[in-house]
């Protein structure tokens, strides 16, 4: 990759986003950490990191980065669409409002933000999109629809980018991650100890829950420039729950 082209990760200022982040900044490399929450961007103090609050939710604030981009001629190699909310909501009851703000955050968000930086990346050799979705997009829990749609949603989203963006030698991947535990990786006032049983993490054929780092190695391997013959491909990250048949005993 260029050492002078920018990852970009939205929601990276904490979660799966922040092991993102930081996988990269170990590297040396300027990454643009995206966040709607300036309190937690407000704790990154590499010297490498390079803070933008924003909300991929809001198309406005979305056309603002793009502004930035171009307005300097940056260039950028990797963009990470991790930046997600979901709720759980009885379907009868559910506002129309709270499914639109899913959908505008976790579908139109890492949309609009290719688009935004389509020029940066044309400028980059080798640039790729990593999706983040959710095996939510394969099996669902109760009352989950608004963020089982829009996960679902993403992976379509990739495999079309993926074609669409062929010609300007742009690859895009997803990783699709199960349970990963994210307390520790909070920002300060919501970070707690993660508490786990032996039964959390024996159901996975893998032997234990995940982990953020987890998905931050799976970004990694598939922005690696090595890897350039995978493309338009989803990788599930979820210690093997959704290959499980799971039966009542």
């Amino acid at each position: 990759m260029d050492s002078e082209s920018l990852v970009v990760v939205t929601g990276g200022a904490q979660g799966i986003g922040r092991a993102i982040t930081e996988e990269f900044l170990s590297d040396g490399r300027l990454v643009v950490v995206v966040d709607c929450d300036a309190d937690a961007l407000a704790e990154m103090h590499h010297p490498n990191a390079i803070c933008r609050v924003l909300d991929v939710g809001e198309p406005d604030q979305i056309a603002g980065f793009r502004d930035w981009l171009e307005s300097g001629g940056r260039k950028v190699d990797l963009l990470v669409n991790n930046a997600g909310i979901g709720f759980q909501h009885p379907i009868a009851t559910a506002p129309v409002e709270l499914w639109d703000r899913v959908l505008a955050v976790n579908l139109r968000g890492p949309y609009l933000m290719v688009q935004a930086c389509l020029g940066a990346m044309t400028r980059a050799a080798g640039a790729s999109v990593v999706n983040i979705a959710s095996t939510r997009a394969l099996m669902s829990q109760p009352h989950t629809e608004a963020y089982s749609a829009s996960k679902g949603g993403v992976l379509a989203l990739t495999h079309a980018l993926a074609i669409s963006l062929a010609a300007q030698r742009i690859r895009v991947n997803v990783v699709v991650p199960g349970w990963i535990v994210v307390d520790a990786w909070q920002k300060a006032a919501r970070r707690t100890v993660p508490r786990l049983t032996e039964a959390d993490h024996s159901q996975h054929p893998s032997g234990r829950v995940g982990e953020p780092e987890d998905v931050a190695r799976a970004v990694r391997f598939l922005s690696d420039p090595a890897n350039t013959f995978i493309n338009g491909a989803h990788l599930v990250l979820d210690g093997g729950m959704t290959v499980k048949m799971i039966y009542a005993e």
